[in-house]
């Protein structure tokens, strides 16, 4: 069995729907994982933060003008007329339910609430324009089987045991449609894995049904070697390790959940990105092989918090790490970045949600200097801080104001602390000294 996602721009229109369509309709059975439609879930988080402003009235007009839009795209997707009715119904009580949540309480719970309905939507409507063709399709809420636990980790045992008592139970399907990001949590209420959090549905629902391969269908033919937004000339790459891939992920290359991997890595299961738009493409295949050496691709993630902590005894500060680590801990904060000496450790993170508190608790026992508006710059490659030519990459960076190194952590990864603002010039000269002059 495959496992097939597609993102919000894969079914972002009829047209695009259609491809889908195309693509899934050939060969044995599948499960079919579903962004919402592209723009959808922007515009619930638009509703929900209205509502959370105390403007009931304008959250009101928000749900109506999104309504609107989707009585449209029913209408130009769906010509049977017992399908239309019933999509219109559906789409009827969603929004309904959303116009009633305007006049409540805002709440983390009443959120989530709120951005479920794009997937909700979105997999109705695209399971009713399957079977309208005759195709052998069922819907599947993955409200059904996808929870996750105490922790907020996904419940592999329970995720497994009900999805495949819900394949077992429907025999005769040939495309299985269900939402990827949401879910319940440990207490039953409504969930989600967080933005992007499709591609992690799809690898979790990989494993559980130790899938042949699951595929990620997105609007660009695979990983590239850069960012393509800021540097010309990218290429994709057709094989990546889990390791790599992981490594890109996290470290700012969109086009993949950084948790993806992680669930079908220990099984083996490949993944593969795709490009809905070009379905002949071969996009990128990630799995446990690692093959070449050197640096293969670049990546670069904004929004990086630098907090530098010097002891306030100098030498011989027993326990010093140990203190820091634990704040840390505390507030659930992971730190991306760490370089230390004796007195002094310097660290980044991507999460300010709680800095002030932290930083108040370093305070009593260090000093605290804080940097903001930095970057992480990600070179990722098999083996690279072993590659006899990767060290004149620094070569190219004398006019980069380099913050932090972080050499040696990984064998995959070298990873570079900048000023925002140096960001897209060191992502062009990178890529120049790396891949256009093949120096490596």
């Amino acid at each position: 069995m495959l496992v097939l996602k597609f993102g919000g721009t894969s079914v972002g229109s009829v047209k695009n729907m259609t491809n889908v369509k195309n693509i899934i309709s050939e060969g044995g059975r599948k499960i079919v994982v579903l962004s919402a439609m592209s723009g959808t879930t922007n515009a619930l988080v638009e509703i929900s933060n209205t509502i959370k402003d105390g403007k009931p009235e304008a959250a009101l007009q928000q749900v109506e003008a999104l309504h609107a839009k989707y009585i449209e795209v029913v209408n130009e997707l769906l010509t049977n007329e017992e399908y239309v009715a019933e999509t219109l119904q559906y789409v009827e009580r969603v929004f309904n339910e959303l116009k009633q949540i305007t006049a409540q309480p805002h709440s983390t719970l009443l959120y989530n609430i709120i951005v479920s309905k794009g997937e909700l939507l979105s997999t109705f409507m695209f399971s009713r324009f399957l079977q309208q063709d005759g195709i052998k399709a069922s819907l599947v809420s993955a409200f059904d089987f996808m929870r996750t636990d105490r922790n907020s980790e996904p419940d592999a045992f329970y995720i497994k045991q009900n999805l495949n008592r819900i394949l077992d139970a429907n025999n005769d399907t040939q495309i299985f449609v269900t939402q990827g990001f949401i879910c319940l949590d440990a207490d039953g209420k409504t969930s989600n894995l967080e933005r992007g959090g499709s591609d992690y549905t799809a690898s979790i629902i990989g494993a559980a049904v130790e899938a042949e391969e699951v595929q990620i269908w997105t609007d660009i033919d695979g990983f590239h070697n850069n960012d393509p937004r800021y540097v010309h000339n990218t290429d994709a790459i057709s094989h990546l390790s889990f390791d790599e891939a992981a490594e890109l992920a996290y470290f700012g290359a969109k086009i993949l959940h950084p948790q993806t991997v992680m669930p079908v890595r220990d099984l083996q299961i490949p993944v593969r990105i795709k490009n809905t738009m070009e379905p002949q493409a071969f996009g990128t295949l990630i799995d446990d092989k690692a093959e070449g050496e050197g640096i293969k691709a670049i990546a670069a993630i904004d929004g990086i918090t630098a907090i530098k902590i010097k002891s306030a005894r100098m030498l011989q500060a027993h326990g010093f790490l140990k203190k820091v680590f634990e704040i840390f801990e505390k507030y659930h904060t992971s730190i991306d970045m760490i370089t230390t000496s004796e007195i002094a450790v310097s660290l980044t993170i991507d999460d300010n949600t709680f800095l002030n508190d932290i930083i108040a608790e370093l305070e009593e026992f260090s000093k605290v200097s804080v940097d903001t508006h930095r970057t992480i710059v990600c070179l990722v490659g098999n083996n690279i801080v072993y590659h006899p030519d990767t060290h004149k990459l620094f070569q190219i960076l004398q006019d980069v104001n380099i913050r932090m190194i972080s050499y040696g952590g990984s064998n995959n990864n070298i990873s570079l602390l900048i000023n925002t603002s140096d960001k897209v010039e060191t992502l062009q000269k990178l890529h120049r000294y790396i891949f256009e002059m093949s120096l490596v």
